[in-house]
């Protein structure tokens, strides 16, 4: 499984842990990703998908707007 959300498009960042004496590691920072059965629109069957917490907002924002959408064309 991949670690990008199928709806914003999210994934991992790179940067630096720096400590006190400024020594810098690498580290990544990764998406809040759920992994969620969601009711697919388009099709009326259920989908699984892994979406950021972010992304399940934007589909209860879609979902309340009545925009149509197909969660199988967002993967």
């Amino acid at each position: 499984m991949s670690k990008k959300c199928a709806v914003t498009g999210k994934k991992p960042l790179t940067g630096n842990n720096v400590s006190h004496s400024k020594v810098k590691t690498k580290r990544r920072q990764i998406p809040n990703l759920q992994k969620k059965r969601l009711l697919n629109p388009a099709t009326g069957r259920m989908v699984t998908l892994s979406v950021s917490a972010r992304g399940l907002r934007t589909l209860a924002k879609w979902l309340k707007e009545g925009k149509k959408y197909d969660l199988l064309k967002l993967k």
